[in-house]
């Protein structure tokens, strides 16, 4: 096999030249890779004619099948080569030397077999695309199926004979006409997060924090969490307590979690909104977060335009209009909730438990088959000429 360099053969079509005076011109078959990014895999053979940035390296493949060798050299078997073969003072800044790349060792089998291969990882990819669409068409399910769980009790509670009321909020409709329809400011307090200032940190009251993508629904992520300045002045304002409902501010707005202490003392950034009750003998947290969740499934956080970033600030989450049921009630429905739902959640887990260990199996596979380790020809014997 030859890989020879065209990135600097004077092929260069730019067809804007104001904007593409230095990308370089990739034809389908051609190999690839972005230098700065080739120790995470940031490669492969071109199945299109296009162009690339200059932080792009472009080969010509020769005595190689283009399917075989893109399905290689992505493997695991290959990857880490990439990232020996590469200088810099951190990962985000590595520069793919091209000289050390010309000595990366290449399991090359004959032809005949690389297409064999090529057919054989072909038909196993398939079925794990099969059966990956399974598994997620199986969780939409369940997803969809405990969401319903959700918005029948949060809305009308657990009597089917209890009297209704129109509610007055649109997305809400009628409720148990005992129930409370009020604006979220009157039962609970609001603070958001701390801006984040880079510049300011000092790293004398280092805490970590939460950011909005740590925190997902019904759980939050407190691993390798970044740190900030937050003086033990702001600890009342900017950290959380056990039973606080954390609320995305942006993204997928209304997206929440509750705080159950996993660290003793934590801060949250400014994308996230602190609900915390103002008698937690008339509300419960819980029941905020199966609320929200309902509230955010019917696009009750929705301003209608959906051009625009999507944006839940203080003021329209205070203003939002919510139910509340007596407190003995909201213990029921939580109750409820949780058990209803609990067998959707293990359910769910373990599909994408599933699809996680088939991935890995594939990446496994394809590994094992490119270096040789794995003997596929006679498995591949018939395929692409018969029907699956």
């Amino acid at each position: 096999m030859i890989l020879r360099d065209v990135t600097n053969s004077g092929t260069n079509h730019n067809f804007i030249p104001d904007d593409l005076s230095n990308y370089k011109l990739v034809k389908a078959g051609q190999f690839a890779m972005n230098k700065m990014k080739a120790w995470q895999g940031s490669y492969g053979v071109s199945q299109y004619n296009g162009v690339v940035s200059p932080a792009y390296f472009v080969f010509h493949l020769k005595g190689v099948d283009g399917g075989f060798f893109h399905s290689a050299i992505r493997s695991k078997a290959y990857v880490p080569f990439f990232a020996q073969a590469s200088d810099g003072v951190r990962i985000g800044q590595w520069d793919l030397s091209q000289e050390r790349m010309r000595w990366i060792p290449f399991f090359l089998p004959p032809l005949i077999e690389q297409r064999a291969i090529v057919r054989y990882l072909d038909w196993v990819d398939r079925r794990v695309r099969r059966y990956v669409r399974a598994k997620e068409r199986l969780i939409g399910l369940l997803e969809e199926e405990k969401q319903a769980i959700i918005n029948q009790a949060v809305t009308r509670g657990l009597d089917p004979s209890v009297r209704l009321r129109a509610s007055g909020v649109e997305w809400l409709g009628d409720v148990p006409e005992h129930w409370e329809v009020t604006a979220l400011r009157h039962r609970y307090s609001q603070e958001l997060g701390k801006m984040l200032d880079a510049k300011r940190i000092t790293g004398s009251h280092l805490l970590p924090y939460l950011r909005n993508t740590d925190v997902q629904w019904d759980h939050i992520n407190v691993d390798d969490l970044p740190v900030m300045d937050i003086a033990p002045s702001e600890y009342g304002r900017y950290t959380v307590q056990k039973g606080d409902l954390l609320v995305c501010e942006g993204g997928e707005v209304g997206r929440c979690a509750m705080w159950t202490s996993e660290l003793e003392l934590c801060g949250y950034q400014k994308a996230l909104h602190r609900l915390r009750p103002k008698n937690l003998g008339r509300d419960l947290t819980r029941f905020m977060y199966f609320t929200l969740r309902a509230a955010s499934d019917r696009q009750a956080f929705s301003d209608g335009h959906i051009s625009t970033i999507a944006h839940l600030t203080g003021e329209k989450l205070r203003a939002q209009r919510l139910p509340f049921p007596p407190f003995a009630e909201q213990l029921e429905i939580v109750d409820f909730l949780d058990d209803a739902t609990r067998a959707s959640d293990v359910a769910i887990s373990r599909a994408r438990r599933q699809i996680e260990l088939v991935k890995e199996y594939r990446t496994r596979l394809i590994a094992d088959v490119v270096t040789g380790k794995l003997d596929v020809r006679e498995a591949a014997t018939g395929f692409g000429t018969k029907k699956e």
